[in-house]
């Protein structure tokens, strides 16, 4: 296994953050990784996700929502190819703080056979 998360303090309503994160169109607006998400933010729906990092061609894929908990908890699993081969479990939670404030975390967990492979350093 290998995860990756990063969080930052947003001075905004959770509400608002909540609103923008469902919003999947919206994503290409905000996010330079990700470029398009189609599909509806439900437990066990099919998004098609495509994301392209700097200097890529980019990739599509087909994850499965996990969790929709409103205002608090966004995530979903892809895999590569088949199951337990390479998998990414990405979330996204917002922890509400005093004074309209919230931490908004992202991360990603993978696992499976290929992770050693893929994550190790040269």
């Amino acid at each position: 296994m290998h995860q990756l998360e990063t969080q930052i303090e947003i001075e905004a309503p959770v509400e608002r953050i909540w609103s923008l994160l469902i919003d999947f169109p919206s994503y290409c607006r905000w996010n330079p990784f990700v470029r398009s998400i189609e599909g509806n933010p439900t437990v066990g729906q099919a998004l098609n996700i495509f994301i392209q990092p700097p200097g890529s061609n980019g990739m599509r894929f087909r994850p499965t929502v996990l969790a929709v908990e409103p205002n608090r908890e966004l995530q979903w699993k892809g895999k590569l190819f088949l199951p337990g081969l390479f998998d990414g479990e990405h979330y996204f939670t917002l922890e509400p703080k005093s004074q309209g404030r919230l931490v908004f975390h992202q991360g990603e967990v993978f696992s499976g056979l290929l992770v050693p492979l893929l994550t190790a350093n040269p």
